[in-house]
């Protein structure tokens, strides 16, 4: 079944500039989107969730009611929520297994949900800007694809990514939101900065760092993070990275590093 706006399939043959100038409305929603301040989330209630991790979640939730993560450049976030169950994901993709990723999310909240109900499953885009490299706008194209590929219905009610947030500052360019956050209860979704990170915040970095997968990080019926066995592998030429300075690790592993979040590029 295809990925709609308004009832209507979308065309990916079209480039994103066109498909936003016939949908005036999502453009709107971005613009709303990207004039909110970032409000600061504390720990309390919050599950925040890294790069290649997911998690889900319902109302019913007594633990959460916060889904959200930041220090997204060139990655998106994604948010997937069921209307009538409230079963809600969010999750931090880089285009590493774009599709396999998204059928991944599709069945954790589709297991919440009776999707030939009432309600309809709707997903949120927020994320990348116009970076040298395009590699926000190949994420963005790569996230519409696997999502027209899923076999249910789903709808595309935000979409605040690539050139729809981005800015530019002497000649650099940056994005506009680096993270979101959504109440679970509600399924709305804001700007957000995050203080605390964790927990477990190095644990699931040094995962990452693994190559591993998308990961789910959340048990909801048990109210439980959980972090599975992974195996960390002898880093390859450990001297030479021991040896550079802060500034050449920023440019050799970074995607974007002049647009990275205050807190990891220096300044």
């Amino acid at each position: 079944m295809p990925l709609l706006i308004n009832g209507e399939r979308i065309d990916l043959a079209r480039p994103a500039g066109d498909m936003i100038r016939a949908y005036p409305h999502l453009e709107e929603k971005a613009k709303l989107l990207r004039s909110q301040p970032p409000q600061i989330v504390e720990p309390k209630g919050l599950l925040y969730v890294q790069q290649r991790e997911f998690a889900v979640t319902t109302p019913k939730d007594g633990s959460v009611s916060i889904l959200g993560s930041d220090d997204a450049t060139t990655c998106h976030i994604v948010v997937l929520r069921h209307t009538d169950s409230g079963a809600t994901c969010l999750t931090h993709c880089d285009g590493s297994d774009t599709e396999a990723e998204v059928s991944l999310i599709m069945s954790s909240v589709k297991s919440f949900s009776n999707t030939t109900g009432c309600g309809r499953l709707e997903v949120h885009l927020v994320g990348g800007f116009n970076d040298d490299r395009q590699l926000s706008q190949k994420l963005t194209n790569q996230l519409l694809r696997a999502f027209d590929l899923q076999p249910d219905d789903v709808h595309l009610v935000t979409f605040c990514v690539s050139e729809l947030n981005d800015r530019e500052e002497k000649d650099i360019h940056f994005p506009i939101i680096y993270g979101i956050a959504v109440n679970v209860k509600t399924g709305e979704i804001f700007p957000a900065t995050f203080p605390e990170k964790g927990p477990d915040e190095a644990l699931r970095s040094a995962h990452v760092l693994t190559g591993a997968r998308l990961t789910n990080i959340y048990d909801a019926k048990m109210e439980q993070l959980h972090i599975g066995p992974y195996f960390w592998r002898p880093f390859p030429h450990v001297d030479f990275w021991l040896e550079q300075d802060d500034k050449q690790i920023l440019q050799l592993l970074l995607l974007s590093c002049f647009s990275e979040s205050f807190h990891i590029a220096p300044g």
